[in-house]
C-alpha cells in the first residue's frame, strides 16, 4: 500500500496553518489526517497541529482494526476527544479564543476504508467507476447550493465562500460525518485541504492521478497546479494507494 503527504504554504500566506500525517497502526494500517487550521494570528497552526499530534498518539496505541463498526467507532470517539482537548486549549490560552481546524480522518484496511469528515477539506475516491467526491462540504455556499438558492458555478465565485459552517475546536459540541467504503485493489483515495480544491478542478486532478508517475511526481504536480493558479491559501494533499504500484513514500 503505497501513500504520500505534502503540504505547502501556498504563494501568499506567510505561514502554514495546514496540517497531516499518515501514520500505521501495530498491524500496519495506515490512519490519514488532513486538517486546515482557522483563527486570528498563529492560533490555527496550533489547532490542526494539536489535532494530528493527539489523533497520532490515539493511534498508535490501536493494535487491529478488524471491522467497519470498530473504525467508525474509533474514529467518532477520538475526534470527539480531541475537540475537547482542542476546545480546552483555547479556552486557557487567549491568543487561540475561537481557533478551530477541519479535519479528515481516513483509517485504511485490506478491505474497506472508514472516512471521518468535518469542515470543508474533501475525501475523494478513484476507482474503475471513476473520480468522485465523498464527502459533503460543509460550508455556506454548499449549504446554498444544496437548497437550491444558488448554482454550483455561482458557488464558485460567492463571497462568501470560505465561510465553514462546522469545525473542531471551537465548540464543546461536534457533529461528525463517518461513512467506509469498499477499498480494494488499485483504488486511489485523495484527501486535500480547500487550498487545492478551491484552485484545481475535479477533472484536473482526475488527470493528474491518472498518469504513471510516482505519488511524489503527482502530489507535488497539484501543488504546482493549485500555486499556478494564485495560490492565495495554503495546500495539502494526501494520496493513499491500496496496492503494490508506487513506492511508499511520506514527504512533509
Amino acid at each position: 500500500m503505497s501513500q504520500i503527504f505534502m503540504t505547502d504554504k501556498g504563494k501568499v500566506r506567510q505561514h502554514n496553518e495546514d496540517s497531516g500525517a499518515i501514520i500505521r497502526n501495530k498491524s500496519g494500517q495506515r490512519l490519514a489526517i488532513v486538517a486546515d487550521g482557522m483563527g486570528g494570528h498563529r492560533a490555527g497552526d496550533v489547532a490542526s497541529s494539536l489535532t494530528v499530534e493527539k489523533l497520532t498518539e490515539l493511534w498508535n496505541m490501536v493494535e487491529e482494526m478488524k471491522t467497519a463498526d470498530e473504525a467508525e467507532n474509533w474514529l467518532k470517539a477520538n475526534i470527539l476527544k480531541v475537540n475537547q482537548y482542542v476546545f480546552d486549549y483555547a479556552s486557557t490560552h487567549p491568543e487561540c479564543e475561537g481557533m478551530g481546524t477541519t479535519i479528515i480522518g481516513v483509517i485504511s484496511t485490506e478491505n474497506f476504508a472508514t472516512i471521518a469528515h468535518v469542515g470543508d477539506s474533501r475525501c475523494y475516491l478513484y476507482n474503475e467507476d471513476g473520480f468522485k467526491q465523498i464527502t459533503e462540504d460543509h460550508s455556506l455556499v454548499n449549504e446554498l447550493v444544496r437548497m437550491g438558492q444558488i448554482s454550483k458555478e455561482a458557488a464558485e465565485h460567492h463571497p462568501r465562500k470560505n465561510v465553514v459552517l462546522r469545525a473542531l475546536g471551537t465548540d464543546a459540541q461536534l457533529d461528525i460525518d463517518v461513512m467506509t467504503i469498499v477499498f480494494e485493489e488499485g483504488d486511489i483515495i485523495f484527501i486535500c485541504s480547500d487550498g487545492l480544491s478551491n484552485k484545481v478542478t475535479d477533472q484536473q486532478i482526475k488527470e493528474i492521478l491518472e498518469k504513471e508517475n510516482t505519488l511524489e511526481e503527482q502530489a507535488s504536480t497539484l501543488i504546482e497546479t493549485a500555486n499556478i493558479n494564485g495560490g492565495e491559501d495554503n495546500i495539502t494533499v494526501v494520496i493513499l494507494e491500496h496496492g503494490d504500484g508506487h513506492q511508499a513514500g511520506e514527504v512533509q
